[in-house]
Formats: C-alpha cells, sequence, structure tokens
C-alpha cells in the first residue's frame, strides 16, 4: 500500500499561534531593580529607576513614569553591578497605574 506524503504547513502571522511559539528566547518573570537614563518624547533627558516584569536573553518589559517612543535608544543600569547595557525601546503597552509599560530589546554586544 503506497504511503501519502504529509503534508506540513508552516503558520502565517494570522494564525492561531500563540506569540511566545514565535519568541526568540523564553520570558522568565524577574523583578530586578533598575535605572533607566534617555529622552523623553520632547527630547528632555531623565533618569528613572523601575524594575523588570519580565526578561529574557534579548531584552525586559519594564514600567517607565516618562513616555518615550518606539525605536528610542535608552540605556539600562543595573544598580547592584554597575553593568550598563544600550536598549532600543521595542513596545509600548497600555498604561497601568499612570505608568507606561515599555518592552526593550537589548542591543548587540560589539
Amino acid at each position: 500500500m503506497p504511503i501519502k506524503p504529509q503534508q506540513t504547513e508552516i503558520p502565517d502571522a494570522k494564525s492561531s499561534v500563540p506569540a511566545s511559539a514565535l519568541r526568540r528566547s523564553k520570558r522568565v518573570i524577574l523583578d530586578l531593580p533598575l535605572m533607566i537614563r534617555g529622552e523623553t518624547e520632547d527630547k528632555r533627558p531623565f533618569q528613572e529607576e523601575t524594575f523588570t516584569l519580565t526578561v529574557s536573553a534579548h531584552g525586559g518589559l519594564v514600567f517607565l513614569e516618562n513616555r518615550v517612543a518606539l525605536g528610542q535608544k535608552v540605556l539600562l543600569l543595573n544598580p547592584k553591578t554597575r553593568d550598563e547595557r544600550e536598549c532600543t525601546v521595542a513596545f509600548l503597552g497600555p498604561p497601568y497605574a499612570g505608568l507606561t509599560t515599555v518592552g526593550v530589546q537589548f542591543a548587540p554586544l560589539a
């Protein structure tokens, strides 16, 4: 009896595949204190203490009081280790308790 070849469909962006299946790296819930420096949407410098909600190998999710724009560069500083990383604002989510939900993506290491 001949074997019928199986067809495998690759889901498109409009399919019902969960976003987590398309991620480059796994998210982890982690409350890590941070200092973020950058410029507001109207180009005023700011420095703000915040914390992470989730992190991954490629970035994280934080709350900010200051308004930032998609694609904007910011600096994350770990106050404990003094490690500093440049990031790009990759996501602006809904406000929560007067704060903006901001997703940042780490800049590639040189």
